[in-house]
């Protein structure tokens, strides 16, 4: 018998292509073959429906799926709190102070700054449609 196998991560978004660009500029991604964003002012077809975003070997890591109408988590309290984050890890506490403030400047929103933290340092964020993620330091 063979089991399904991972295929990618599917994130809704009120704007995919700003998600996905997000992402791929965060991650140094690139977009699967017909899904690269048009020139300044072509339409987006892709962008308004589906977009796939792949990692350096070519495996889909993160996909973005194009929704009406998306509430905004209100982790760490309120009404709507995460139903799944992404976890990212760098290797040394200046390269978590870095991707931190590359973070932030790509758009996303600070939830939790754990960066002193001397037992998990650590930073809680939102991408630009409130999905929250957090990136540490890990030696793995």
């Amino acid at each position: 018998m063979t089991h399904p196998a991972f295929r990618q991560v599917v994130l809704d978004s009120e704007n995919a292509r700003e998600l996905a660009e997000f992402y791929r500029q965060l991650l140094d991604l690139r977009y699967e073959p017909g899904d690269e964003a048009p020139a300044e002012g072509e339409p987006d077809p892709s962008g308004a429906d589906w977009l796939v975003l792949l990692g350096s070997d070519a495996r889909r890591l993160l996909a973005f799926q194009q929704v009406e109408k998306l509430e905004r988590a209100t982790w760490p309290e309120g009404p709507r709190p995460q139903q799944l984050h992404l976890d990212f890890s760098v290797p040394s506490l200046d390269e978590l102070r870095t991707h931190n403030i590359r973070a932030l400047s790509l758009g996303a929103t600070l939830l939790d700054d754990r960066i002193d933290d001397p037992d998990e340092a650590l930073v809680v964020l939102a991408d630009p449609a409130g999905h929250p993620f957090c990136i540490f330091v890990t030696a793995d």
